[in-house]
């Protein structure tokens, strides 16, 4: 299976919208804490699996999240440790980069979401504790979402409602908003200890899952979430990211400090289906391709990036 070294740590990996074999990854230099930052754009090599970089953008900081815009082929935005969110264009070369750059947030941004529903606006978190909305052709953001308490160390659009969104904090709740609203719609008190992470079940637009420095992923129901629909445990350290399948309806995906990616089904009863032992550090990244059915990749501060399929083990050639 492809795997990708980088000069740095890995934070985040994510598949393009748009080419099944791009992926873009977000690095930070000694682990996050100090130093410089680079984006790599890679791509699948069909035949024997292989893995290339076809351009990288360097920063003068940390680079923690990345996503592809849903609306333009080329262009990736950045959640940046100084506080920035930068727009970069694939098919430019470096010095033509970034295309944009927005220094609002006061500090670090820790990830970014582009809209799949509306297609021109894009959400930031940040250790700030707001949450921002953006247009890609707005100078500046449209909105701030102020009510966090700690940290916001995520912010994900609801896959099939184009206003509404939620927010993971250190603050240990889950947030709903609608950006129609003043305020947030639901407050969730998910867990004891901080949450680092949510995403929302692809085929059910009320369903969404958290993971936590407690070690569980939770899935919740927000017309029911006194009780969690499900508690998944099974990782030894903070669960980092959580991500619903895009083509499984019960199939959820988690990267922890523990070194390992696991994959669950919620709705039966022995849980975790699938761990994956591959990185040798922390795992801090993951991401499930939309367009290809069980293609998987994670990223981690061992500066690997692994892509495979569903049931391989990532590190077989």
């Amino acid at each position: 299976m492809p795997v990708f070294k980088a000069p740095f740590n890995g934070y985040s990996v994510k598949f393009s919208p748009f080419y099944e074999s791009r992926l873009a990854v977000a690095t930070a230099q000694n682990f996050g804490i100090l130093g410089n930052g680079r984006i790599h754009v890679l791509e699948l090599s069909p035949g024997p699996p292989g893995v290339t970089e076809s351009i990288s953008f360097d920063t003068a900081d940390a680079v923690y999240d990345v996503c592809w815009s849903e609306s333009h082929d080329s262009v990736l935005i950045a959640a940046i440790g100084d506080g920035s969110v930068k727009i970069y264009d694939t098919s430019l070369p470096p010095p033509s980069n970034p295309i944009r750059s927005f220094q609002e947030h006061a500090r670090e941004v820790h990830s970014v979401d582009y809209n799949p529903t509306r297609r021109d606006s894009f959400l930031t978190a940040s250790w700030d504790d707001t949450v921002k909305l953006w247009a890609m052709d707005r100078p500046s953001s449209i909105r701030t979402f102020k009510e966090h308490a700690y940290c916001v160390y995520q912010a994900v659009w609801n896959p099939k409602h184009g206003d509404v969104f939620a927010s993971a904090s250190g603050d240990c709740t889950l947030r709903i908003w609608d950006v129609r609203e003043p305020g947030s719609t639901m407050i969730i008190p998910g867990h004891d200890f901080e949450i680092l992470s949510c995403d929302w079940n692809k085929y059910d637009d009320c369903v969404l899952a958290t993971s936590s420095v407690d070690k569980t992923v939770k899935v919740w129901d927000v017309r029911s979430y006194r009780a969690p629909l499900a508690v998944l445990n099974g990782h030894g350290y903070a669960v980092r990211k959580v991500k619903f399948s895009p083509h499984r309806r019960s199939l959820i995906a988690s990267c922890s400090y523990d070194m390992t990616v696991c994959l669950w089904d919620y709705m039966v009863e022995d849980a975790l289906v699938g761990r994956y032992d591959h990185h040798t550090e922390f795992a801090v990244g993951i991401d499930m391709s939309v367009l290809v059915e069980g293609l998987m990749a994670s990223t981690g501060w061992d500066e690997l990036v692994y892509v495979w399929q569903q049931g391989m083990d990532p590190r077989a050639s």
